[in-house]
């Protein structure tokens, strides 16, 4: 079982890209009990016909999967100025709430890393629980958009009143602090990780997966220089603070926007239907305007999401 689990995707890509589909059901049958010819006498296995030879840097790739490329990639890097931005943002919240000033280096990396697991535990990990749960149920789409936008009203929350939590102490501050990475975890921080995996045909998935991600690491660098900017030589100004913060709740929503107009949803979706190069290049260039996105497919039973 475990040999299956790591040789099965060696033998898609023998199919899908070497479009050598005999070689690929040999490969099978090393860790398959039952032969795969055999299996294919009830359902012969088909070999693509004209399989689509185009490379990555070329026109056809740009009118079939251009919009797509442009959609993962965007919305990874927006997320990512404002994911890594919150996680600088710690060390303002570490001065007003955690009492350093009069503390000793150990016990201060004792709350320090105290207030961080009580992040995870309460905000960060149950974000992804959420995701695990509901993502075969309500589709990528929606809760990429839906995380996007209560992270975009948490940073207004944050930001609009700044002065009022910069000189008063308050729990509020910390739930809503800890909300940033609950819908991060609940919402983008993951889906913008799944889609790209999903969305791309077998020879074109790993490089568009990393030029995603790359663009991801570029907002991270945006979005740290924001900060520094607003955290001049260590003493936040409120009114740059204010303005970075509301910044970063509309960059949220402008993930968002990105999300609905030209993200296709992949649920229900199997890797094979991507080959489909004739479908894919009908797509409208407004992703939201497509019957697929507004009634996409789901692999849970209606029964079970009822329950």
């Amino acid at each position: 079982m475990t040999a299956a689990i790591f040789f099965i995707p060696w033998c898609r890509y023998t199919a899908l890209v070497e479009n050598n589909a005999l070689q690929a059901a040999r490969d099978m049958e090393k860790v398959l009990d039952v032969s795969i010819f055999q299996i294919a006498e009830d359902d012969p296995m088909q070999q693509p016909q004209n399989p689509s030879s185009y490379p990555l840097i070329s026109m056809q790739f740009l009118r079939v999967h251009g919009i797509d490329l442009f959609s993962c990639a965007t919305t990874w890097l927006l997320l990512d100025i404002a994911f890594y931005s919150s996680s600088l943002f710690q060390s303002q919240i570490y001065r007003k709430n955690l009492h350093l000033q009069d503390t000793n280096v150990y016990n201060e990396a004792f709350k320090v890393a105290f207030f961080q697991t009580m992040v995870a535990i309460a905000a960060t990990i149950p974000g992804y629980w959420f995701t695990v749960y509901f993502i075969d149920r309500i589709g990528r789409k929606k809760i990429q958009m839906m995380g996007f936008l209560c992270m975009g009203i948490v940073y207004f929350a944050i930001g609009i009143p700044y002065h009022y939590w910069r000189t008063h102490e308050n729990k509020g501050f910390l739930v809503l602090y800890g909300l940033t990475f609950f819908f991060a975890n609940f919402g983008p921080n993951t889906t913008t990780f799944i889609v790209p995996a999903e969305l791309f045909p077998a020879r074109f998935r790993s490089t568009c997966h990393g030029i995603s991600g790359a663009m991801g690491k570029v907002g991270a660098f945006f979005g740290t220089l924001g900060f520094l900017w607003a955290t001049k030589n260590n003493d936040p100004r409120i009114k740059a603070m204010r303005i970075a913060l509301v910044s970063l709740g509309g960059i949220c929503l402008l993930g968002m926007a990105v999300t609905y107009l030209f993200t296709r949803e992949t649920n229900g979706r199997s890797l094979e239907e991507n080959e489909k190069e004739k479908e894919n290049s009908e797509l409208c260039f407004f992703r939201c305007l497509m019957d697929a996105d507004r009634h996409p497919k789901t692999s849970v039973p209606e029964e079970e999401i009822a329950l």
